[in-house]
Parts: C-alpha cells; sequence; structure tokens
C-alpha cells in the first residue's frame, strides 16, 4: 500500500513538474508556429508537443547514454565542458537568437500589419519541424535529467511526460489564442524565451541558475500583466456603456 501510494505522489509531482518546465517548450512553438499558414497552425503544434514527447521518451531509455553525456569531454577556461554543456549552450545561443529575432520582427511588422501579413508566414512546414526538434532536444535534456533526479522507475517517468504532454496538448490551442489576442503577452512570453536562453548558456558555462528564481519572476510578472489587461477591459465597457 506504501509503494502504490509513493509511485502515486510521484507520478502526480513530476507531472506537475514536466508541465511547468514545458511551458517554455510550449510557447516557444505556439509563437513559431504564428508563422506558418493559419490553416496548419493547430495541426503544427499538435506534432511539435508529440515530437517532444518522442524526444523525452526516447531520452528516458537511452538513460545509460544520458549519463554518458554530464561526463567531462575538454577543459576550456577551467571547466571541464561535457556534451550536455555544449547542447545547453548551442540550445541557450539558438533559443536567445531565435527569440530577438521574432520580438524584432514582430514590433517592426505590427504597424504595417496589413502589408506585411503574407511575409509573416513565410516558414515552410519543414522549416518549423527541423527548428522545433533542434529545442525540443534541449528542453527535453533538461526535463529527463530532472526527471531521472525523481523518480526510480522508468516507466513513472515515462507516464509523468506523456500525461504532461497531452494536458498541453489540450491547451495549447486556447494559449495560442490568448498570446495572439494580447501583444503585449506575446512580447512577455519571448522575453520568457530570451531569459531561459540565457539561463541555457549559463548552465552550458557551469553556473547553474536554479529555476524556481526564473519562474517565480515570470510567473509574477505575468499576474501584473494579467491583472493590467482586466482593468483596460473594465474601462472598455465602462466606454461603451
Amino acid at each position: 500500500m506504501n509503494g502504490i501510494v509513493e509511485i502515486s505522489f510521484a507520478l502526480i509531482n513530476l507531472t506537475l513538474l514536466e508541465i511547468v518546465l514545458g511551458i517554455d517548450n510550449i510557447l516557444f512553438i505556439s509563437i513559431l508556429s504564428s508563422r506558418l499558414p493559419v490553416a496548419i497552425q493547430s495541426r503544427a503544434r499538435r506534432i511539435g508537443l508529440l515530437a517532444a514527447l518522442l524526444m523525452r521518451v526516447l531520452l528516458l531509455l537511452s538513460l545509460k547514454w544520458l549519463t554518458g553525456l554530464t561526463g567531462g569531454v575538454i577543459e576550456l577556461f577551467n571547466h571541464n565542458f561535457s556534451i550536455r554543456d555544449f547542447i545547453l549552450l548551442a540550445g541557450g545561443l539558438f533559443l536567445l537568437a531565435k527569440a530577438s529575432s521574432e520580438i524584432f520582427k514582430y514590433v517592426e511588422s505590427h504597424e504595417e500589419h496589413e502589408s506585411s501579413k503574407s511575409s509573416q508566414r513565410s516558414m515552410t512546414f519543414v522549416h518549423f519541424l527541423i527548428q522545433i526538434c533542434l529545442i525540443d532536444m534541449v528542453f527535453s535534456l533538461d526535463s529527463v535529467i530532472t526527471a531521472i533526479g525523481l523518480a526510480k522507475q522508468v516507466w513513472v517517468m515515462v507516464g509523468a511526460i506523456i500525461i504532461s504532454v497531452m494536458v498541453m496538448i489540450i491547451f495549447s490551442d486556447r494559449l495560442d489564442e490568448f498570446i495572439k489576442s494580447h501583444p503585449a503577452i506575446r512580447i512577455l512570453a519571448l522575453s520568457f524565451l530570451i531569459v531561459v536562453g540565457v539561463v541555457l548558456i549559463a548552465d552550458g558555462l557551469g553556473e547553474h541558475v536554479p529555476r524556481g528564481y526564473i519562474y517565480f519572476g515570470m510567473g509574477y510578472t505575468l499576474l501584473v500583466e494579467l491583472l493590467n489587461i482586466r482593468r483596460l477591459n473594465k474601462q472598455k465597457k465602462l466606454a461603451q456603456n
């Protein structure tokens, strides 16, 4: 009986943690999919999340290989770099460049939204999948290492990952609509991805930054923005009356 309770607690705890750790992933997928034709955006988000699911399960089933990624392979600047460090560095730089580029494109095209609408849908589906797979590898690596530290049974880790991704798939369209309908939230999400990119780079350089601080800061900022949105909606209703 105690074993069942312990496993259930581990499954619930790990599922919630995987959802939190997957926020940056789903934000990246949502923002990147907005550059695809509208008709395939929803399907693209689901495929992107399923790719993340597949990547995480494959990594879990390759525990021996994953453990080897943390071993040092080369020493530079008094730091023994591992393969994992190089993956985090590459992923952080990619995320930093991509989020900065998306902010620039969004801000520059906002004033000429109608004339630039076609250029905003310039990304091909294949290009989208390539970028999603690359960033999924980075996000999945961090997520799987966390899962290994919290649970002993592989099936519990796999179950938590499957449940968390299914939850994200269910709410992906609502999240995307919310981001699209509130420009400030979109900029906030992109800024969040920049922060995640910086954290990944710091981790790759051996300077671990606790994720709790990052998520608390972003959660607080999001709460303030949601209160501001509510205030603006009330003002619009009063103006209409």
